[in-house]
């Protein structure tokens, strides 16, 4: 009987001591991790209302893609030139659909990383008339700026 009450404490310990994690995820339950995944949910709004100044808005001074090409830097994207590029885009996209399913948020002292799997679907009638869908695992990279976390790259 004490063996048995002894284990139900030492486990009771043990549950007590575990980081606490945002519900229906493993991500730990920190200020910073809940205010990574709120610019990644802004970020995704953002998207699908097709509003390139709201991205803009959460993106790093020093905002960097290379646009898949890294060698090549006629298609980079930065902070300067995201917003045009994004009003060039978003009027030929209709009914833009994005989901973001966070699996890991790592944060430093003023970096963070989140890898996140992210499912799209569009239509571009210009390019075509069937729908486009794409879904990849992502890593999108945030700085700490005057109190906020801001992308640095990874849209």
């Amino acid at each position: 009987m004490l063996i048995r009450f002894l284990a139900v404490c030492a486990l009771t310990l043990l549950a007590a001591c575990a980081p606490k994690r945002i519900p229906g995820t493993e991500i730990d339950d920190t200020s910073d991790t809940r205010a990574i995944l709120s610019v990644m949910e802004q970020y995704r709004s953002a998207i699908e209302a097709r509003d390139a100044n709201a991205i803009q808005a959460l993106v790093s001074k020093d905002f960097r893609e290379d646009g898949g090409t890294p060698g090549d830097p006629e298609d980079d994207l930065n902070a300067t030139n995201l917003v045009p590029y994004l009003e060039a885009l978003f009027p030929q996209l209709q009914s833009p659909k994005v989901e973001i399913d966070v699996r890991r948020v790592q944060v430093g002292k003023d970096v963070a990383t989140a890898i996140y799997y992210w499912k799209v679907s569009w239509r571009m009638p210009s390019l075509t008339p069937r729908p486009q869908k794409e879904a990849e695992l992502e890593q999108m990279v945030f700085r700490l700026e005057d109190g906020r976390w801001r992308i640095l790259s990874g849209i």
